[in-house]
């Protein structure tokens, strides 16, 4: 991976993907790209991952795009920039769609395409003192690959005036709409906030939460019709079923921690 990632995982089963190009602020090319894409597909198909964390090298989270990467594409034809940007798309895609709880440290400042990897995630934890903008339009471009992430994240409205200002905004801002769970003062209030975060991850069915994330999809945003009532009514009779409903139900009732906890 030209060590474009660093990757570690611990005893329980928390893997840390941090970028590792502190000197360009953690910026992504299409070497990046495929990195994360491969990445986030391995980790997501290890039974042995429990949950996915992403974080930056040094003082950014990610500063989007690698300008010598977008200067190159400035020369590709129609077509190749397409190809291109599908290939942003696909890694976008790999993050939103891992069967693994993801969890974002954005531990500095996100820009453009590093809002995106920040939606991306199930969970997100910012510093309040770190830096936000949708900065695309601030260089005639726009936040289209990333955007049906970010836009459900905070919103159409909050979408209007940030893809529009190209602005910058801080942790504080980037909690009230939406787009991080939490904030912190120091790096060590995140570090005890992502760690109760995990705690209470690594405490839940990891097939539940993989099903959790296909039910979000699959509601958000849809009319409630009889078949939506249908589908539902049929995820919730098979999870009741399954070895881990059952183990997860027996334990409750046996007053015992569940066979998947890590608190035995």
């Amino acid at each position: 991976m030209d060590n474009n990632l660093l990757i570690e995982t611990d005893t329980r089963g928390v893997a840390t993907v941090t970028l590792n190009r502190p000197d360009v602020h953690n910026a992504f090319n299409d070497s990046v790209i495929a990195d994360l894409h491969t990445a986030y597909n391995t980790l997501g198909m290890d039974e042995s991952v429990r949950v996915i964390v992403l974080t930056g090298a040094g003082k950014s989270f990610s500063a989007g795009a690698d300008l010598n990467w977008m200067k190159r594409s400035a020369t590709f034809t129609a077509a190749e920039n397409k190809e291109d940007a599908m290939r942003l798309s696909g890694m976008l895609a790999a993050i939103r769609n891992c069967p693994k709880p993801t969890l974002a440290f954005v531990n500095g400042a996100a820009f453009g395409g590093g809002v995106g990897l920040t939606a991306c995630c199930d969970i997100a934890v910012a510093m309040a003192t770190g830096v936000f903008s949708l900065s695309e339009v601030k260089l005639g471009l726009t936040p289209a690959t990333i955007s049906p992430y970010v836009i459900a994240a905070i919103g159409e409205r909050a979408a209007q005036r940030y893809f529009l200002t190209g602005e910058r905004f801080d942790g504080i801002e980037a909690r009230r709409i939406g787009l991080v769970h939490e904030i912190a003062q120091t790096r060590d209030e995140a570090e005890m906030i992502i760690e109760g975060i995990i705690d209470q991850l690594l405490s839940s069915g990891p097939v539940a939460q993989a099903e959790c994330k296909s039910l979000i999809q699959f509601v958000a945003g849809a009319e409630i019709t009889d078949e939506l009532r249908a589908e539902t009514a049929e995820r919730i009779a098979a999870r009741r079923t399954s070895a881990e409903g059952q183990e997860g139900l027996s334990a409750f009732f046996e007053k015992r921690k569940p066979s998947w906890s890590s608190e035995q």
